[in-house]
């Protein structure tokens, strides 16, 4: 299909062409025969590779075996399932939870059961593209509004309603990604109440790393008995793969008849969920308090010591990520290029992943890091901005 292969090429012009490298997990990571610093993980606690998983794990294969062999209200529910969904729960103080076989797939499964035609989705313009796709399946009336603009918000809530027998909905990420900046969960909870909507938070990157426990950027905020619809993913701080959905017993009653995200999909594997319960006990343990707090203090010494160099970050606590703004697709891909000529591996960023001019370098450091390894993270960058100054 030569289509397919000008689309190819229109993107490799563009500098948006992208491949798939294999690596190895973990603080370091091996490219060519060589060793690398690796700062692109979303595996913030470093569970991924902890042993106390991979022995939880080995267990449930010899119990179990590897897959779930069909859909869950078929016969691929397994007791470590509900397990889970029971720990889950309990982290996240809600009522009950209902395990996805991805984060993706928990937001779209969501959003796409919860609202129909009759009802309004209003988005913060920076979500994640899966809550975009869920509420794009969900056939209602759709509008975004300017990345965390409550002002805006809130002249579209007093806008024309929804049609009648219809509802509202307020969508967000808590923690955006891309850019490392947190949702105003306590204004957008007070905008909920007043405007009669229902508030849904996707805390794929909160929940393990952030609050009391790892609960989450609800509990940090002190707004997580407001917040009716929660999302969280296993594969971010958690080191596993799936996603969930939390609230309350009727909410997850519900998405077990209506997410057909839930209802066609193989249960996940219960070797998976084997692991993501044992990494659910670790977070919210003092080892898991210690991790944290290590993570963080990379999170800080990275965001101190590029702004000194000059370079523009955008992040605010406690996200566990930060981004380096680059400006262009091709210069963030030479700046990446060079960083790992420096023993740094940290991908570019680009559309559609992010708007375009907005191309940037994001930054997750592990907790499984030294200090001497965000040293040396820090230490690359000058040459790179030396070299390649477009950085705005």
């Amino acid at each position: 299909m030569e289509w397919l292969t000008r689309q190819l090429r229109q993107l490799e012009a563009k500098g948006l062409r992208r491949t798939l490298r294999p690596l190895a997990a973990g603080p370091y990571v091996e490219r060519d025969g060589r060793r690398l610093l690796n700062l692109a993980s979303n595996d913030y606690l470093g569970l991924s590779t902890d042993p106390r998983l991979t022995a939880a794990a080995r267990e449930a294969l010899e119990r179990w075996g590897v897959g779930a062999g069909a859909a869950r209200l078929v016969v691929g529910d397994r007791p470590v399932h509900e397990a889970l969904e029971a720990a889950l729960a309990s982290l996240k103080e809600t009522e009950a939870a209902l395990v996805f076989p991805s984060g993706y797939a928990a937001n779209v499964g969501v959003l796409s059961a919860l609202a129909g035609p009759r009802d309004q989705i209003f988005a913060d313009a920076l979500n994640h593209a899966s809550l975009n796709d869920g509420a794009r399946l969900s056939r209602a009336r759709f509008r975004y509004y300017r990345h965390r603009d409550l002002e805006q918000l809130e002249r579209l809530l007093q806008g024309p309603g929804p049609a009648p027998g219809g509802r509202r909905f307020i969508v967000t990420d808590a923690i955006f990604s891309m850019d490392g900046t947190v949702a105003p969960l306590p204004e957008l909870a007070e905008l909920a109440a007043r405007y009669d909507a229902v508030l849904v938070v996707d805390d794929a990157h909160g929940t393990g790393i952030v609050g009391p426990e790892g609960r989450g950027t609800a509990h940090h905020l002190g707004v997580a008995d407001r917040i009716p619809v929660q999302v969280a993913t296993l594969s971010k701080a958690l080191g596993v793969q799936g996603g969930a959905a939390l609230g309350s017993r009727a909410l997850v009653d519900y998405l077990l008849h209506r997410a057909r995200a839930f209802i066609y999909s193989t249960g996940i594997s219960p070797v998976l969920a084997a692991a993501a319960l044992e990494a659910v006990r670790l977070v919210q343990s003092n080892e898991g308090a210690r991790r944290r707090r290590r993570q963080q203090a990379h999170v800080a010494r990275l965001k101190a010591g590029l702004a000194a160099l000059g370079y523009t970050v955008r992040h605010e606590p406690p996200a566990p990520m930060l981004a380096v703004l680059v400006g262009a697709p091709e210069a963030a891909l030479r700046l990446s290029a060079l960083l790992e000529t420096r023993g740094v591996l940290a991908p570019a960023i680009r559309p559609p992943t992010v708007p375009p001019g907005t191309s940037r370098i994001r930054l997750t450091p592990m907790a499984t890091h030294t200090d001497g390894d965000i040293e040396a993270a820090l230490a690359a960058f000058p040459e790179a901005e030396a070299i390649q100054p477009h950085v705005a």
